[in-house]
């Protein structure tokens, strides 16, 4: 039955996301979800009926959020269905082009891969920012160009100034979708203020990390209108259920977004207590970081990465070279897994 598969998916590597790659331990430190673990109350009423589209509530609470227009709005099952449905609508298969800028997130590739649309690469240069003269020398039949900021995996805020710059580059041409998955952490960098003026930037949003809620899988894309009703042409019928928008309504009511400024906080002092301590390390490297996560670049990463596996701390093995990726935990977590880490350097 294999066979039937289109050769494409035959021959697709899948992305290696967390769980797939499994591990067993006490400390989950891999996959950059929040510690808390936030109740929720759920009425379980309308289950016989089929959800809206796009609940009105739900856009409504998160155009809020994040100071746009409703309209602005688009909720899917998580950024990566967003990802997705914009390479459906606007990519040909077999025609155009996606460009994104590694190393960052493996999904632009893989979804780009799963349509049949040809994606193009422009590394991110030494300093981990855009290169703008690669790109603009690769942008022939690239109708979407995928940037992340915060910068999955490597932390950083790309460059304002830049992203306008390539805003400016692809006018009329291809759309901008920044990625900010991990802006919560640190709002006042977002580019939601830059669709006033350009009509060809798109932003993905997700509440799996500053608001906890990895599981529920509700992510949205925020752009001009004019994109955003391309996207509902493809979108699936019913693609938010009904508890996901019961929940997501009461995490971005006024009591959940304090509640999650809160937690934001407190993962920012647990990631500045991680960044001192591992700093303090000989031959260890961490940069800097605006999610909650930390990249870091150990003498023998292999090596460690397996000692912590071993002993039940699973983080994620980066594919820059020597690095880790560490998400923050809770205090707790983090002292154990700086404390391992500072043991097995000793005995190196």
């Amino acid at each position: 039955m294999a066979r039937l598969a289109r050769k494409t998916v035959r021959e697709l590597t899948p992305y290696q996301s967390a769980r797939r790659l499994g591990g067993n331990g006490d400390i989950w430190l891999n996959a950059n979800e929040s510690p808390f673990d936030n109740e929720y109350n759920i009425s379980l009423a309308r289950l016989n009926r089929y959800s809206e589209c796009q609940p009105p509530e739900l856009i409504n609470a998160y155009a809020d959020y994040a100071n746009v227009k409703p309209e602005q709005v688009l909720t899917s099952r998580g950024a990566d269905e967003g990802i997705e449905l914009l390479i459906r609508a606007f990519c040909e298969p077999n025609q155009d082009s996606i460009l994104y800028c590694p190393p960052t997130y493996g999904m632009y590739a893989i979804s780009s891969e799963t349509y049949d649309v040809n994606a193009k690469v422009v590394p991110l240069t030494s300093k981990w920012q855009l290169d703008l003269e690669a790109i603009s020398q690769n942008l022939d039949g690239v109708k979407i160009v995928f940037v992340c900021s915060p910068n999955n995996p490597t932390g950083n805020l790309l460059a304002r100034k830049d992203i306008e710059a390539l805003l400016d580059m692809t006018a009329n041409s291809a759309l901008v979708v920044v990625d900010e998955a991990y802006i919560d952490f640190c709002l006042e960098e977002s580019a939601s203020d830059l669709l006033s003026s350009y009509p060809n930037l798109v932003i993905l949003r997700t509440l799996s990390k500053a608001f906890a809620l990895a599981g529920l899988r509700c992510g949205f894309t925020i752009a001009n209108s004019d994109i955003i009703d391309v996207l509902l042409k493809v979108i699936a019928p019913y693609p938010v259920p009904v508890p996901v928008t019961e929940i997501a309504v009461q995490a971005l009511s006024e009591a959940g977004r304090a509640r999650t400024k809160f937690q934001v906080l407190d993962i920012s002092a647990n990631r500045a207590y991680l960044q001192a301590g591992l700093s303090m390390l000989d031959g260890v490297t961490v940069f800097d970081g605006y999610g909650n996560y930390l990249l870091v670049k150990f003498p023998n990463a292999d090596q460690l990465f397996k000692a912590l596996w071993d002993n039940g701390i699973i983080l994620r093995r980066s594919p820059i070279e020597n690095c880790i990726r560490i998400s923050v935990g809770n205090r707790d977590e983090c002292e154990k897994t700086l404390a391992f880490i500072r043991s097995q350097l000793e005995q190196q």
